[in-house]
């Protein structure tokens, strides 16, 4: 059997808020809620599931994409004025990164975690 990561909870400030905020960014939609989590399916495989918390570690969250999904993710990212970078110690250097043969962008979400979409 293959291993597969079917859910991971992500803390947030908001759960709601957080919730929103990555599914409007990714092009998804908010499932829930479910319990007391607010989800996003990001694939047939895994869900994100929000939830809130009063203190909690940021994450950093990598999703690999095609350049299609890039281009759309990223043109969300510019047009809600969204710092971003090309590393994660250059999260708002406004520059996209291009190794490894494709490209790479770091961002915040509400809560201050790192999201960082690539495509190599």
């Amino acid at each position: 059997m293959t291993i597969v990561l079917d859910h991971t909870i992500v803390p947030a400030r908001d759960k709601q808020v957080s919730a929103e905020f990555f599914a409007r960014i990714f092009g998804l939609a908010v499932d829930g809620p479910f319990g007391h989590f607010a989800p996003v399916q990001v694939n047939e495989a895994l869900t994100l599931d929000f939830d809130s918390k009063t203190e909690f570690e940021n994450h950093h969250y990598a999703f690999k994409v095609d350049e299609d999904e890039f281009d759309a993710i990223f043109g969300r990212i510019q047009a809600e004025g969204i710092a971003y970078g090309s590393g994660p110690y250059a999260l708002d250097d406004m520059a996209i990164n291009h190794r490894g043969g494709g490209r790479g962008v770091y961002f915040r979400d509400p809560s201050g975690h790192v999201l960082e979409i690539l495509t190599a």
